[in-house]
């Protein structure tokens, strides 16, 4: 069983996960709007990977006899900007979530959890993949951001994410 300190960092961080789905939801409507329908797509994949993420953690806490405590999302943003500020955003937001979960990392390390420190180097493992494709689509886009053509492409490949598996 893990710490009371522990469990509500968990739930804070869980409910973050949440919050971070909605935002992708938020970006893959207003990319969509904007007629970028492969960035869309793009984001509303990552929606549900957060969606994952939150319920993985939410199956933790039950699997550690801790009760789950659900908040209300903030209302995201609505308009992101250009293609490059709308993954830029996600970057930014995407470098919070690593800080967070570094966050509870020192908790479970401080704490002696082991159990919970391993469990956590999933969401590690998971942050540093999440860092380096923003990173390379940012740069891929900034290649591309003059050429309508180049937009085109890079939407059309991006489009073409595989949804992730929901399973958890």
């Amino acid at each position: 069983m893990i710490s009371d300190a522990m469990a509500k960092a968990i739930n804070k961080q869980m409910n973050f996960e949440f919050l971070s789905a909605n935002l992708y939801l938020s970006m893959s409507a207003y990319s969509s709007y904007k007629g970028l329908d492969g960035f869309g797509s793009w984001f509303y994949n990552q929606y549900f990977e957060e969606q994952i993420h939150a319920m993985k953690m939410y199956n933790y806490l039950l699997d550690q006899a801790h009760k789950v405590e659900l908040d209300c999302c903030p209302k995201p943003a609505s308009d992101f900007g250009t293609p490059l500020e709308v993954f830029e955003a996600s970057l930014v937001h995407e470098r919070e979530v690593t800080k967070r979960i570094y966050a509870l990392v020192d908790l479970a390390l401080e704490e002696r959890d082991h159990g919970t420190n391993s469990f956590l180097q999933w969401f590690v493992n998971e942050q540093v993949e999440e860092e380096s494709t923003l990173n390379s689509i940012i740069d891929k886009v900034k290649l591309v951001e003059s050429s309508g053509n180049g937009i085109f492409m890079l939407n059309r490949e991006l489009g073409l994410r595989p949804a992730p598996v929901t399973a958890v």
